[in-house]
């Protein structure tokens, strides 16, 4: 009768342990691809703003090495009237302003185009205060500007803000 009994409980409580055993298994598994979609969903979306951010990282600061160059801060800069040593300190000063308004960009580029970055601003300000002291110091701003061009095309070589804007070109292109 016992035997019976527990034969009889068996009968529906085995099938039932099967079913919901079965569900379990099954549920588990399509929680943990939902799961697992969900997670690859965020990271594409996270990929997707962090490349545009870089993006948007990069053009800045292609657009600074094109505003630091000689021949842009000169047509920004200069006025009338002004002296040799008046043109150098808008210049040097225009040249450090773009470079602090655009530090924060460091974070989206490599090491090597960040620094690349640096040191074509830091020649393009030494390129320009070393003309300046060459000249007498009643130079007109116009004496400064000629000496500026002359010294780029005695050089014979790309400026440092050309060859920052193809290595920054070059990482841009690693990202598609």
């Amino acid at each position: 009768m016992i035997l019976n009994d527990i034969l009889e409980i068996l009968k529906y409580t085995l099938p039932a342990l099967m079913v919901f055993l079965t569900a379990y298994f099954l549920l588990t598994r399509y929680m943990q691809k939902e799961a697992t979609a969900k997670v690859i969903e965020m990271k594409m979306k996270r990929d997707k703003e962090i490349t545009m951010l870089r993006l948007q990282a990069f053009e800045r600061l292609a657009l600074f090495l094109e505003r630091i160059a000689p021949a842009n801060v000169i047509a920004r800069v200069r006025v009338p009237d002004m002296i040799c040593t008046e043109l150098q300190y808008a210049m040097v000063k225009n040249i450090r302003e773009e470079y602090e308004h655009n530090l924060s960009q460091q974070v989206y580029v490599s090491s090597t185009s960040w620094n690349l970055i640096v040191a074509s601003k830091d020649e393009i300000i030494k390129m320009v205060n070393l003309i300046a002291q060459q000249l007498p110091p009643d130079a007109t701003s116009g004496q400064l500007i000629n000496a500026i061009f002359t010294g780029i095309q005695r050089a014979n070589a790309p400026l440092p803000t050309e060859q920052a804007l193809e290595v920054l070109k070059a990482e841009c292109r690693e990202l598609f």
